[in-house]
């Protein structure tokens, strides 16, 4: 059964809901941080935590403070850390996870990554739609910290999606020294929408995409010592 609290952020709060893994104890948990126009309940972040649940992983889904504000502008990049930080400690405190996975989708991915770049603690980051650079803009990278992370990365990213340029990713992941496996969802868009002369829906992506989440987090290196 689903739980809900309510998480401290400075002198602000933003609410969170835990989903425990369907059928059975969690064999990880993760902390999915939503994307810049989304929410904790908007139909990807969804999805993804149904298809994870499925497969036994634990998620726990929760809002930026703008969106708990019900502002448009997202939160600058360190608010946006902190509220992050401030909910996978308390999802710490509830859970006690085995193991304890940080990421989320496009901005909310990012601002994991660069947590994740800071040293902070976890078993693993866990990407979706990496938002590489702006649309269009293939200049202006999103990459200067992503060489920073140690820590096992797993990432999802659609061959349409104009978030990212997939030479442009492959050349950044020549200088990240962390296991990262890239996984690139053909003919997927930003929000990993396929189109029907593909003759996939989105549903299957989204179950190829959550079963490949479980056997990575089912490898040697995310394995409790």
């Amino acid at each position: 059964m689903s739980q809900s609290w309510t998480v401290a952020v400075g002198p602000d709060t933003t609410s969170v809901v835990y989903d425990p893994a369907l059928g059975g104890a969690d064999v990880a948990v993760f902390v999915c941080a939503h994307g810049a126009g989304g929410s904790m309940a908007d139909r990807s972040v969804a999805a993804t935590a149904k298809a994870l649940t499925a497969r036994g992983i634990g998620v726990v889904r929760f809002n930026f403070l703008y969106r708990e504000k019900k502002r448009g502008r997202p939160d600058q990049m360190p608010v946006l850390q902190d509220t992050l930080a401030a909910v996978v400690e308390r999802t710490r405190a509830e859970l006690r996870p085995k193991r304890l996975i940080i990421g989320g989708r496009s901005m909310g991915g990012r601002a994991a990554s660069m947590l994740a770049a800071g040293g902070y603690a976890a078993e693993g980051l866990l990407l979706f739609a990496y938002p590489l650079h702006p649309p269009g803009k293939p200049n202006q990278l999103r990459d200067a910290h992503l060489p920073k992370i140690t820590m096992p990365v797993c990432c999802f990213c659609g061959t349409r999606d104009p978030f990212v340029t997939r030479e442009l990713m492959e050349r950044v992941l020549e200088t990240v020294p962390a296991p990262w496996e890239m996984h690139w969802v053909d003919g997927a868009d930003h929000s990993f929408h396929v189109l029907k002369s593909s003759g996939r829906t989105d549903a299957a992506v989204m179950d190829d995409i959550a079963d490949t989440s479980r056997r990575w987090i089912d490898s040697a290196w995310l394995v409790p010592q």
